[in-house]
């Protein structure tokens, strides 16, 4: 094993080799030499080397070949292109198949040593890039749409969860996509050519529940009229994706406790105990703590289960995240109906930027197809709105089309509001900090005095206030309708 970075050198003339290899002399490189394309592609198919020094004019074939295979099968290396001809129709040609740097002959030592540097540079640069790109700044990933650091998370933990038998709990708020998120894990994890089987535990009748999971045999029940085969020998081999786990029957849980533990189930009506090997992955919309310490989940099924947490954050909690999706679903859906919507006003962008979306991805989903079925043109704006952003759009700022930032964090700096100590004079929230202990009030009160004076102060522009105030528009609607409710109690 070396650190040094190995070097291909494919040139014919072995005095010119012998003489490159001597100005490379004392560098950190390991250099292996070839006379002919095809020891070069034998070397290349051996591994790839972190640089090809590539003479183009080689006996056997033409050194655009060598590098076309190298870009052809996405061969890791840093290519620099070596001739006698240096004509600027075969730099292009070199360029254009990959090749990052070009040497004219004759040069000298220190040219060979200045350009192997920079490419060695340059790619490991471009790698560390690339590397960003898949791993770190992902916007779509295992059908999630999202670039947002709440997602960068979830996806790093699919990651590194999918190549593990240990069972995964995801919790979420409906419509967040813990569904989409269990289907990740199983596509990425070595169960991926085996059954993803899904149970929603919410959503079949109790008495039913155990034959579903388990199965049954002829006679088992009323019905019963065959043997059954349940999600769990389904399932053999593959995942197991038990949803809304948390409305489970408590009996039922005492099985499935069993199940997992020791990777056996018995049919209902059956006698036989039958082993089988699946990954266990549920999800709640529920906070599973207080299922379990008011007593409708089993603690110790819920610790058997929670082994990998992964939250699934809301849709508010992404930032952007919804614009992008709104993009990618309007696209969609406009091609399946034949509509000619391609985009959203900057109006538009601005009231889904702000709205809270209770109802997360499957309420965006709703809204972008009611858009695109009721509805023609070629730009969704304000008026297609369905409730309720039909009312949100009314006091929303337009945000700039080319952008999907929010209102910068550094509005609220542009104006520097003087609060002074006392009572002295001013109106407003002149005298918002008391100068005696008895003139202190709660804080709720104080937010509630700066909220309404900067939206007077913003000629009643509640999304102009929050970008001033920085914080949301939706969350200023919020406290204002706690605060209506408050004042009609």
């Amino acid at each position: 094993m070396t650190d040094k970075t190995r070097i291909l050198l494919v040139e014919d003339t072995v005095a010119l080799a012998r003489q490159y290899e001597l100005y490379l002399d004392g560098e950190p490189y390991d250099v292996q030499h070839v006379e002919t394309g095809r020891e070069a592609l034998d070397a290349l198919a051996g591994g790839a080397p972190d640089v090809v020094l590539l003479d183009l004019g080689l006996p056997d074939m033409n050194g655009l070949e060598i590098l076309e295979h190298v870009s052809t099968h996405q061969i890791p290396s840093a290519v620099v292109v070596i001739t006698a001809n240096a004509s600027l129709n075969t730099a292009v040609d070199a360029m254009r198949l990959g090749a990052l740097d070009f040497l004219a002959k004759p040069f000298n030592a220190e040219r060979l040593r200045v350009t192997v540097r920079n490419v060695i540079e340059r790619y490991k640069l471009s790698q560390i890039v690339e590397t960003y790109r898949k791993e770190i700044d992902r916007h779509e990933y295992q059908g999630f749409i999202g670039s947002s650091l709440a997602m960068q998370s979830v996806y790093r933990i699919i990651d590194s969860a999918a190549g593990s038998k240990a069972t995964v709990f995801i919790t979420g708020e409906s419509g967040t996509g813990k569904e989409v998120c269990a289907h990740a894990i199983h596509n990425q994890s070595p169960r991926a050519s085996k059954p993803f089987i899904a149970l929603n535990c919410g959503a079949i009748p109790k008495d039913l529940m155990e034959s579903e999971i388990f199965g049954h045999v002829k006679g088992a029940f009323t019905g019963a009229h065959a043997d059954r085969d349940g999600a769990a020998a389904r399932a053999a081999g593959g995942t197991l994706f038990l949803d809304e786990i948390c409305e489970m029957d408590m009996n039922l849980q005492t099985k499935l406790l069993r199940f997992i533990q020791t990777g056996t189930f018995q049919k209902v009506g059956g006698s036989k105990l039958e082993p089988v090997d699946i990954r266990f992955i549920c999800a709640t919309n529920r906070d599973p703590m207080v299922e379990v310490a008011e007593g409708r989940f089993r603690e110790d099924l819920f610790y058997r289960l929670h082994v990998i947490p992964v939250h699934m954050p809301a849709l508010r909690e992404r930032g952007d995240d919804v614009l992008a999706i709104a993009d990618k679903l309007l696209h969609d859906y406009a091609a399946e109906e034949g509509k000619t919507l391609k985009g959203f006003d900057d109006m538009v962008r601005a009231a889904f930027r702000d709205y809270e979306w209770p109802g997360n991805v499957r309420q965006l989903q709703n809204v972008i197809r009611n858009i695109v079925v009721l509805n023609e043109g070629e730009a969704v704006t304000a008026d297609m709105l369905p409730a309720p952003l039909d009312r949100l759009v009314e006091n929303v700022e337009p945000m700039p089309s080319h952008s999907f930032a929010a209102a910068p964090a550094f509005a609220a700096r542009e104006r520097v509001v003087a609060f002074p100590v006392g009572g002295a004079g001013g109106g407003g929230c002149g005298s918002l900090l008391p100068s005696r202990a008895e003139d202190i009030r709660p804080l709720q009160d104080m937010e509630r005095q700066i909220i309404e004076h900067a939206i007077a102060l913003c000629g009643g522009n509640v999304p102009k206030a929050a970008a001033r105030l920085d914080i949301s528009a939706s969350t200023i609607y919020r406290k204002r309708l706690g605060w209506e409710k408050a004042d009609a109690s």
